[in-house]
């Protein structure tokens, strides 16, 4: 079915036994000291197990000086750190993947709390590991720190601009540290070889420092290593000569490329460089013996072009694969937001790439490759491009704890979730709610033993999510709910829709476990005057297409992502849309990528935004609002108002089952209003705690 997908190819001297490779990407799963923990090489092996040909774990970084990006990251700067990895190596060998690491330094976009400090922790953390969790603890104070550049300077090619997300201060590398970094590079790469790791992958891209040489951008220096096309790639060049010469040419050496650094899709055009440097870089690296080149783009500055959000189309920049792939004779590996084994093959197929990468397609589902190559690819658990894995890992790094997937509660913990206690017994259980966290609730009461039926008052699974997905651009967040109910009819979970759940009802089922998902009801403050005029609508309504408004002048309420996603619905109508929002900015507390995303598509609407605003009244023809500042109430002409202020928990049935002697527990936005990941994640841990 997917013949070439599943072919082996070279990569140098290694044969990979399929085209499928697991790129990099971070998770806070190793120890302060860099290497690997026992859940991070349980990790790595469950996606070995699963059939990917070769893993790239995530950074590692080459110095604890100044190439820190987390303290829980993999490193390869001591001789002592060899034997850990040739461990994890071996892991992985036993079930014929291959091993990459790949060497990492931030530059610009590291944290000035990580310069210098690990040297001076590490050993008290050795004696006292207690000292640890006081660090993490301290994080926001060093945070705030940095924000008011109290902090160290962080290494750059030059006095840049500082990045989008990233340190505060940067300063100008010396002459000495950029010979000093080459040489960590290259001393990395040599402790890979002799920890039994197949190749190394040198990180080029995402804006990362050896980008930061490769930009005008970001390098302006006047030495031989900035200034023309060949300085800038001096940097670069002399670390592969280096790992030539002390690695030997039978040791596999690839480099993740910026082809582009998107500079032009975020409305700076001739900043940094395009793809015809980004062809010329890639002819160069061939010419000086790299084996092959794992292609991206972009950098922090343009996140969204590196790292998706849901609304991008799968394969949107597989042609600066093809591109690249048209000026070198070497492998080219490449992600291309590819979300399917069909995509994959026929991208293949079509000589846009020889090797088929991506990080979040194997976090969500481990065994992605292995389905795919048994003809079981509907069986497949999607990446929705939800972003919880980036935001979880960001927020979880700040305390200790690793990256989480939004559909896949096991990562970080594989073995703990293949080896689940029969705490059901074969028991009767209720879970109320079709939606990801009563689907997520039956997948885990089921995995654990419990005989399941979800009760489902509509005729179809999905919940909020069915109205989340009838957004602009966010129909690929329908999988998890295909996916979850697929999953969880395999575990023999029964499905009951159309039944609106009642405490009797479930009472007379005489459960052992009940799990109240019914979700949230969108918020109609009643102390609004005019909340109940038939003018005020819902952001649902509007999204799920009960109500539909034409060459309107519209006020939404709310600027969290609901009230987005409707403001580009209604906007795409017609609409003459003013947005009201009580907070300082824009979505305060969503993912600032979910923002940057909607707001490109809508500020060419010209759509008004009053921050600090309140609603006071509505009328028949308009609104009153109140200046959260000044205390001023002013009055704006509208046909109609749509209100996004979040939902309330539905869950009564807590405390009438109870009246019952009936024990259930709530999860998800019936417990408290969040994303997809948070509602799966809550309703895990809650059945697994509880039940």
């Amino acid at each position: 079915m997917f013949d070439m997908m599943f072919s082996p190819m070279n990569i140098g001297t290694m044969t990979v036994k399929n085209r499928v490779v697991m790129n990099a990407a971070e998770f806070s799963l190793g120890q302060p000291d860099g290497t690997p923990t026992e859940r991070m090489m349980d990790y790595y092996e469950a996606r070995a197990a699963g059939g990917v040909g070769l893993i790239i774990p995530g950074i590692c970084r080459v110095n604890d000086m100044g190439a820190t990006s987390t303290f829980t990251q993999l490193s390869m700067a001591h001789d002592w750190q060899i034997a850990p990895m040739r461990e994890m190596a071996a892991r992985i060998h036993r079930h014929g993947a291959l091993l990459c690491i790949q060497l990492h330094h931030p530059g610009r976009q590291g944290y000035a709390s990580a310069v210098n400090s690990l040297p001076l922790v590490l050993p008290v953390i050795k004696k006292a590991p207690g000292v640890l969790d006081l660090m993490f603890k301290a994080t926001p104070a060093l945070m705030a720190m940095e924000q008011k550049k109290l902090c160290q300077s962080v290494q750059a090619p030059s006095k840049c601009e500082l990045s989008e997300h990233g340190a505060t201060r940067v300063h100008a590398m010396s002459r000495r540290e950029v010979k000093n970094l080459i040489n960590d590079f290259i001393a990395a790469a040599v402790r890979c070889k002799a920890a039994d790791a197949d190749a190394v992958e040198l990180h080029g891209t995402h804006g990362y420092i050896i980008q930061q040489f490769l930009s005008p951008n970001t390098n302006k220096r006047t030495d031989e290593y900035g200034g023309s096309f060949e300085n800038r790639l001096r940097f670069l060049e002399e670390i592969i000569l280096g790992i030539r010469e002390k690695c030997g040419r039978d040791f596999p050496l690839i480099v993740r490329l910026t082809a582009d650094e998107m500079y032009d899709r975020i409305g700076k055009p001739g900043k940094g460089y395009g793809l015809e440097t980004g062809k010329k870089i890639a002819q160069r690296l061939e010419a000086l013996g790299v084996d092959a080149i794992d292609v991206s783009c972009a950098c922090y500055d343009a996140y969204n072009y590196w790292l998706e959000p849901t609304s991008f189309e799968p394969g949107w920049r597989a042609y600066l694969a093809k591109e690249i792939k048209n000026v070198v004779n070497i492998p080219v590996i490449a992600a291309n937001f590819i979300r399917s084994p069909e995509q994959a093959e026929r991208q293949l197929q079509e000589g846009y790439q020889d090797f088929v990468g991506s990080a979040r397609n194997f976090i969500c589902d481990p065994e992605w490759a292995k389905k795919a190559q048994e003809g079981r690819p509907e069986e497949i658990r999607r990446c929705i491009g939800c972003l919880h894995c980036i935001r979880s890992f960001i927020a979880n790094a700040m305390v200790g704890k690793p990256g989480e997937c939004a559909l896949n509660p096991a990562v970080g913990m594989e073995k703990a979730y293949a080896a689940m206690p029969d705490a059901g017994k074969g028991r009767p259980a209720v879970v109320v709610g079709a939606g990801p966290a009563g689907l997520s609730a039956a997948i885990t009461l089921a995995r654990r033993g419990w005989k399941v039926t979800v009760l489902e008052k509509e005729n179809v699974p999905g919940g909020q999510v069915n109205t989340a997905a009838a957004g602009p651009h966010k129909a690929k967040l329908h999988w998890c709910v295909e996916d979850l109910t697929r999953e969880a009819e395999g575990l023999g979970v029964a499905f009951e829709y159309g039944k609106a759940a009642t405490a009797d009802g479930i009472a007379a089922r005489k459960p052992a476990a009940v799990v109240i998902a019914a979700g949230g009801t969108p918020v109609r403050p009643r102390s609004i005057p005019g909340i109940a005029m038939e003018n005020v609508y819902t952001a649902p309504q509007l999204l799920n297409g009960e109500v539909t408004l034409k060459d309107k002048k519209v006020a939404v309420i709310g600027s969290g992502l609901t009230g987005l996603e409707t403001t580009e619905a209604l906007n795409e109508a017609g609409n003459e849309v003013t947005v009201i929002e009580m907070a300082k900015t824009v979505a305060p507390g969503a993912w600032f990528q979910f923002v940057d995303d909607s707001l490109s598509r809508i500020r060419p609407y010209g759509t008004e935004f009053l921050t600090n605003t309140a609603l006071s009244a509505i009328a028949q023809d308009h609104i009153t609002v109140i200046d959260g500042k000044t205390k001023r109430r002013s009055f704006l002409p509208v046909d109609c108002v749509v209100l996004a202020m979040g939902v309330r928990p539905e869950n009564a049935l807590v405390a009438e089952l109870s009246k019952r002697g009936v024990d259930a527990v709530a999860v998800g936005d019936a417990k408290k209003g969040g994303a997809i990941g948070a509602a799966v994640q809550d309703a895990f841990r809650t059945v697994c705690d509880k039940f």
